[in-house]
């Protein structure tokens, strides 16, 4: 292994354990479901963590989970082959996603919303039916910053993927253990390791996705500046409500009163406080 390689393995080592640090993803005791999508970033996903287990501070247990959803042209012996040759507990669940999505989704649209959800469903009822208490996921930074913006492009909201959360329905934590790494050096890890990767037929080949144009957005601002997606990434978690305009967040209302200020219903309707007081004396 070169120079370079030591130093990429060492980097996303070092990312990983830092976001699991920072955002307390993994406890003593854990049981760990590791989502293997068949792609570079869960395989990275999963291989990283096998590696911080052997040293890590505390004890947790890690179970690799794959959906087959019944794709055309799908490898059934691929994912299998590849974690029994690494000594890997692992389990196969099988739902055909593909066939509710293609009935479903009218030709050309996107695919990917209805895909997820069903695949979320299918893989939620697993951890909770054998009691996982953390459902690892394969986003890195660069999807995270992606997601930003796909949601202010498309739903006029600031908001991404949380390295950590808890699911809509409150019985599961999610946890996003490459929220640092960049997905250039996923790919550089992917072909260094030989991951034998599966390609998603059903989303992934759409031409028409937003998150696309996204991506090819991102990747001509990181050409022209360098940087660019890694500082847009620390910016959330640099937030200042005060600086934006979210009156949910920041007390605006109250921010320099005086005497209580003016009613916010006479601004709503045109009237000044004091032409509200003079109407109240007629």
């Amino acid at each position: 292994m070169s120079v370079s390689q030591q130093k990429l393995v060492k980097r996303l080592r070092h990312q990983v354990g830092q976001a699991i640090a920072d955002f307390n993803m993994i406890e003593d005791g854990d049981r760990v479901m590791v989502c293997l999508s068949g792609g570079k970033d869960s395989y990275a996903l999963l291989d990283v963590l096998l590696a911080l287990q052997r040293k890590a501070p505390v004890r947790f247990e890690l179970h690799a989970v794959h959906l087959d959803q019944k794709q055309p042209g799908y490898p059934p012996e691929v994912l299998p082959g590849y974690l029994r040759s690494i000594g890997m507990p692992y389990t196969i669940l099988e739902q055909d996603t593909y066939s509710v999505v293609q009935r479903v989704v009218p030709a050309g649209k996107t695919t990917c919303g209805l895909c997820s959800r069903l695949r979320r469903g299918s893989l939620y009822r697993f951890a909770e039916e054998n009691g996982y208490t953390r459902i690892a996921l394969g986003h890195h930074r660069d999807d995270i910053v992606e997601t930003l913006f796909l949601n202010m492009f498309h739903g006029s909201k600031i908001s991404a993927m949380p390295p950590k959360l808890r699911s809509d329905d409150g019985r599961h934590i999610l946890i996003r253990p490459l929220a640092y790494v960049a997905e250039e050096d996923l790919s550089t890890y992917a072909s260094l390791k030989g991951f034998p990767i599966i390609p998603c037929n059903l989303c992934g080949s759409q031409q028409t996705l937003q998150r696309k144009v996204i991506k090819q957005m991102l990747a001509d601002w990181e050409r022209s500046q360098p940087g660019r997606i890694d500082n847009i990434f620390r910016s959330l978690m640099n937030i200042r409500p005060s600086q934006l305009a979210d009156r949910t967040l920041f007390d605006f209302m109250s921010l320099g009163t005086r005497g209580g200020g003016a009613d916010a219903h006479a601004w709503l309707s045109g009237q000044t406080a004091a032409e509200q007081d003079s109407a109240d004396v007629v």
